[in-house]
């Protein structure tokens, strides 16, 4: 997962589809599912942090 769009097409996998027209409030608002979505166990560890890190790096 190195991109946004792959962070997207997680998140769609599980039913979450994030659009608010701000780039950067969606990627606050993705990390805060996938996050939910890694609580829940849903997805490991590494997928977690490797959408995290793309997440971040849209945001700054």
């Amino acid at each position: 997962m190195n991109e946004f769009y792959d962070v997207l097409q997680l998140l769609k996998r599980y039913g979450v589809i994030i659009y608010t027209g701000n780039k950067r409030q969606d990627s606050i608002l993705m990390e805060s599912e996938v996050k939910e979505l890694y609580d829940h166990q849903f997805i490991d560890q590494q997928t977690y942090l490797q959408a995290v890190l793309v997440l971040r790096r849209e945001i700054t």
